[in-house]
């Protein structure tokens, strides 16, 4: 069985290398949202810290913002945790509550890679491009993860080099681009 890049890709998440990433919203001054937005950008996949994001969000006391970027970063933590449909559920409820959020665009179209749908997170990835993001080097390279699902090499060259040029100390998109030389 051929296996593509983008689905051996999506496949390391779980082990943590060559895998889509994920951009996790910030949260700054409410403990344990704030809490929640770190533990997501450290990359912690303890499900204790996947509670941490439930209980700030069972508190009820976030804006609408810190409360849509809380489900995200609950979402990505769900998401290196394999649990897709739980992954997703949190981005659709982030995107209900403020639509115009990039990441959860982004992080839905990680899911999808993981799932292999490159058309449909394409979509998403497009859309989080669109919206903007706080780490869009990330989202470009998803794409590039996306592209290369369906064999369309030439574009997902271009957006290795884009996340690249937006974050030039960020490895990951100059290893993918060794392979195109």
């Amino acid at each position: 069985m051929k296996m593509t890049f983008a689905k051996i890709c999506a496949v390391g998440l779980i082990v943590g290398v060559g895998s889509p990433a994920s951009a996790a919203s910030t949260i700054i001054g409410n403990g344990l949202a704030e809490t929640c937005s770190i533990t997501a950008r450290l990359g912690n996949r303890d499900r204790s810290a996947e509670n941490v994001c439930t209980q700030a969000l069972e508190a009820r006391d976030l804006i609408q913002r810190d409360q849509a970027a809380t489900l995200v970063n609950r979402g990505i933590m769900r998401l290196r945790n394999g649990d897709y449909s739980l992954a997703t559920a949190d981005f659709n409820s982030a995107i209900q509550i403020v639509p115009g959020l990039g990441e959860a665009y982004v992080n839905r179209g990680a899911v999808l890679i993981k799932l292999g749908q490159y058309e449909a997170s394409l979509v998403d990835l497009n859309k989080g491009i669109e919206l903007g993001v706080e780490e869009p080097a990330k989202a470009y390279f998803n794409r590039a993860l996306a592209y290369e699902g369906l064999d369309n090499l030439r574009a997902a060259y271009f957006d290795y080099r884009r996340a690249s040029e937006i974050n030039p100390e960020w490895q990951e998109p100059k290893t993918q681009l060794v392979r195109f030389t």
